[in-house]
């Protein structure tokens, strides 16, 4: 018996396969439940006592060089598998990357400032937490003055001297506070006021303000300049500057853009009138120059303001000004295609 369990190792030294199903026979053959191991197991105790312990050797040496012969093989033709078995065919394309787009908020504040680029205005920026100072007084808005009723303030915990900014007027404090005229600049950014939220207004928007401060600026400037603006923007170039009032500018106007009345949508956009309001604009209060150090005496200016999500909804006909902070990956596809 054991020199034919020897004979049976010498067998399985040399056993080869060329496919994992052979392997798989070669492995129930010796190492199954019915295999011959099992068998030769069985035949243990009809061994003499004496041949016993050579016996145990020579079976558990077959069983170990079975095992070792069927990992081996296993393991040799698993790696020598064809690739696209595993990964498909690796020399194809890869799948394509989704690429992004940019937000329509985006796009069009791009835009705006890359037309106020063109004669000459920077790009300014200020912090979204603002003091008393920057957002109001200054802007000749003080304590207790009326109009702040115009703005509802969202206030930092129960410091009221803390808030976020309602306008980036702030950054046009800021920046005539630390730069010298002539000043020609443009404050994109986000503002927030306590408002109800609904399709037509929210909490936080984005506005740019822009600044024009030098000797001798004067209304007839204003209009010119809002004028290539509407023109460059909408391809609209009919303006007009009706009388308004905001605290920090002298005299005030609210501009309207002829959009027309082709069709359907422009009826129900400019109710039936053709004029749409697009910002507001005025000379600069000589008091707001002499709060951040500038000679009112010598210098004059004149800034405007326009909301960046107004345009954004009517450029891109969107309906519900929720959707552009909603981050729905349905409505941001569409813009895959607009820089």
């Amino acid at each position: 018996m054991i020199d034919t369990i020897k004979e049976h190792i010498e067998k399985v030294k040399g056993f080869t396969a060329v496919t994992l199903d052979e392997v798989e026979a070669f492995r129930i053959e010796y190492l199954g439940k019915k295999g011959l191991l099992n068998d030769f197991f069985a035949e243990f105790k009809n061994v003499p006592n004496e041949q016993k312990k050579e016996f145990g050797q020579v079976i558990n040496q077959l069983k170990n060089t079975a095992q070792e012969k069927v990992n081996s093989l296993k393991e040799a033709l698993e790696s020598a598998q064809p690739t696209e078995n595993l990964y498909g065919d690796l020399t194809r394309p890869a799948m394509p990357l989704e690429l992004g787009g940019r937000h329509p908020i985006s796009i069009v504040k791009n835009q705006i400032i890359d037309i106020f680029s063109r004669i000459g205005f920077n790009v300014s920026e200020g912090p979204e937490i603002e003091d008393d100072w920057h957002n109001f007084t200054a802007l000749n808005l003080p304590e207790y003055h009326p109009a702040r009723d115009m703005q509802d303030t969202f206030f930092v915990q129960t410091n009221p001297d803390v808030l976020l900014r309602t306008h980036t007027s702030s950054v046009q404090v800021r920046y005539m506070e630390n730069n010298k005229p002539p000043i020609r600049t443009i404050s994109p950014g986000r503002v927030f006021r306590n408002e109800a939220i609904s399709s037509r207004s929210h909490c936080f928007f984005h506005q740019v303000e822009g600044l024009y401060i030098d000797k001798g600026v004067s209304f007839a400037d204003l209009k010119q300049t809002l004028q290539y603006f509407t023109t460059e923007m909408f391809g609209k170039s009919k303006i007009r500057l009706r009388p308004s009032y905001f605290p920090f500018t002298e005299p005030s106007a609210e501009v309207d853009v002829y959009w027309g009345l082709e069709t359907e949508t422009d009826y129900r956009m400019t109710k039936g009138t053709g004029w749409l309001e697009i910002m507001g604009c005025g000379m600069v209060d000589p008091n707001v120059l002499e709060n951040c150090g500038i000679d009112s005496k010598e210098y004059s200016g004149f800034a405007f303001g326009m909301g960046i999500d107004r345009i954004a909804l009517l450029l891109h006909q969107i309906s519900d000004i929720r959707m552009l902070s909603e981050n729905d990956i349905r409505f941001l596809k569409q813009f895959k295609s607009v820089l």
